[in-house]
């Protein structure tokens, strides 16, 4: 059994289930659906060998409970480590210039955080460099790699729901580019159907974010059209104390997405309730199991990377119409649109 060697760029809370940064963020490690630590620690056939990060405080207590080696840079960490597979779980303003010397450099595998990137040139710039590379990349929207989550994909394109009729998202906490991207990730994969155009007002409440005063992640609410012309409604205000609620509403029932399950109502009176029993771990842990099987076998995973630009694409489009008084805005961005950056971590 071949294995391979892994290393972690960010060493915070859903790096390694750093409590002291979850702290900092009022969030708890247990809470998480897993960190990147654990599900390459996890993979029999993954050695996690070191990691990175700027902080001191982070490197020393990553040392003290692993044991391994840690680097101040992260370019040391790739020159110096020759590494199969590279978690990049740094803030979203530092996944670029990792994620492109990882692929010149010749690691064979990203793991990287989500959202893509703050804005829609360095999410495509990620993705051309993987592409040129023959690197595989994969983001962490958790619900790609939940079971119950791929099973309502197939549902959907045998048409079970009937016709898709519209999509009904809301959440909590506002935070377009750190809780959104999980919102709209997952729309996009289980409708397959990408983003076309956004009319959106952003949350401008206020509300201090919880990674602190350099983030300011709006909430918003609007009108997401996706190809074929369904609509997804959206109402994620700042301040909200709503519940994720995702609903798939077509002529022959309706679809509730949930953390763990998928709840099918069918219009005609009969229920189905799927949970991931079947996924073996975390969606994280699918993910590197995925990596693994690409690295053993060739097998691409069921993700394609371009899926997560549209989806930072249809977020920094919610900017774009908010500074046009919601006007609706168009996929592919154009002109300044393309250069708006979402101040997310």
């Amino acid at each position: 059994m071949k294995t391979y060697k892994a290393g972690i760029i960010g060493l915070g809370f859903i790096g390694v289930g750093d409590q002291v940064s979850g702290d900092a963020i009022g969030q708890r490690v247990e809470d998480l659906g897993g960190t990147h630590m654990e599900a390459l620690s996890g993979n029999p056939q993954v050695t996690l060998v070191a990691g990175s990060s700027r902080d001191q405080g982070r490197r020393d207590r990553f040392e003290q409970r692993t044991g391994l080696r840690s680097y101040a840079d992260w370019r040391d960490l790739i020159e110096k480590e020759d590494l199969d597979i590279v978690s990049i779980a740094a803030n979203a303003n530092l996944r670029k210039d990792p994620t492109v010397v990882c692929a010149k450099t010749g690691v064979s595998a990203i793991y990287c955080e989500k959202p893509a990137a703050q804005s829609v040139p360095d999410a495509e710039e990620m993705l051309l460099e993987c592409r040129n590379s023959g690197t595989l990349i994969l983001f962490n929207h958790q619900r790609r790699f939940s079971s119950s989550g791929r099973r309502l994909r197939e549902h959907l394109k045998h048409d079970r729901l009937g016709d898709l009729t519209s999509v009904n998202a809301q959440w909590n906490s506002g935070r377009l580019g750190g809780v959104g991207t999980h919102v709209f990730d997952t729309i996009r994969m289980i409708t397959g159907r990408p983003i076309q155009a956004v009319s959106g007002t952003l949350d401008l409440a206020g509300k201090p974010d919880c990674r602190g005063p350099d983030y300011s992640d709006y909430g918003a609410w609007g009108i997401v059209r996706l190809e074929g012309g369904l609509m997804v409604t959206v109402d994620a205000a700042d301040y909200s104390q709503t519940p994720w609620d995702l609903r798939i509403n077509g002529t022959e029932g309706r679809a509730f997405v949930g953390g763990n399950e998928v709840v099918i109502e069918y219009w005609d009176g009969r229920t189905e309730r799927w949970i991931n029993d079947i996924q073996q771990g975390s969606g994280m842990d699918v993910a590197v199991r995925e990596i693994v099987d690409w690295l053993d076998n060739g097998k691409v995973p069921e993700y394609d990377p371009a899926e997560a630009v549209n989806v930072v694409e249809g977020i920094v489009a919610f900017h774009a119409s908010n500074n046009k008084n919601s006007m609706w805005v168009e996929l592919p961005l154009v002109g300044t649109d393309r250069a708006i950056k979402v101040n997310c971590a």
